[in-house]
């Protein structure tokens, strides 16, 4: 497998005026999707509080050992978000763009359907125990927002994106593989929320080349 070398990016594309407009736009894009997030995560956090939040059977969680895996779900979680970033920005900036994008549309997306149809938490999960990476993690996460998983999407986005390339599209499978065995075994989340999380991830990649076409054009024709 060939490891990944920088590419060769003209400070002129990189830091040209439509560029950065369009950098700017992705910003705000995340930023809004963050806000719909929190909205979502406090609103299911209300949802939570009531009696009639029960949780529901599952065949595999009812099957499978509760294990303590809050390591990879939260440390190992955060630190492939900022390493995953430092690499997008030095070694392959002319994904920026379209990455930033689909990832708010992604988020976006997510805190949508989390405030669509609430169930309990299933008995016996970990909980995610205390510290600032547990913190960090809380606040996104909560443990309420459960459909769809974002430990299994969201890397599996990154590997669409990153399909034409072996070595990061090895590396982003098999990051989702490891967070959907984690959350599964920590009981953190339903199995439908892990099963259905490559599919939502194709269709908002799908979504994603639509609406920022531009963007996608950017990486697709290097």
């Amino acid at each position: 497998m060939e490891l990944p070398q920088p590419e060769a990016f003209t400070c002129k594309c990189l830091f040209g005026r439509e560029w950065i407009r369009s950098f700017l736009g992705a910003l705000l894009l995340l930023g809004l999707a963050f806000v719909c997030q929190h909205a979502a995560t406090v609103y299911a956090l209300s949802y939570l509080l009531r009696p009639t939040s029960t949780y529901v059977g599952d065949l595999l969680l009812d099957n499978l050992p509760i294990v303590n895996l809050n390591f990879i779900v939260i440390e190992i979680a955060l630190f492939a978000i900022v390493f995953g970033t430092l690499f997008v920005v030095f070694f392959r900036p002319r994904y920026i763009l379209f990455s930033l994008k689909a990832l708010a549309l992604f988020i976006a997306i997510r805190a949508l359907f989390m405030s669509l149809t609430h169930v309990g938490i299933y008995p016996g999960y970990i909980m995610p125990g205390t510290g600032i990476f547990a913190d960090i993690y809380s606040y996104f996460n909560m443990q309420t927002g459960f459909f769809f998983s974002g430990h299994t999407g969201m890397p599996i986005l990154m590997a669409l994106i990153f399909w034409k390339r072996l070595f990061e599209r090895n590396m982003f499978l098999i990051l989702a593989f490891v967070f959907a065995v984690s959350v599964l075994f920590a009981h953190i989340h339903y199995s439908i929320d892990v099963l259905a999380a490559p599919f939502m991830a194709y269709v908002i990649f799908n979504m994603s080349r639509y609406l920022f076409k531009r963007d996608y054009e950017l990486i697709d024709s290097h």
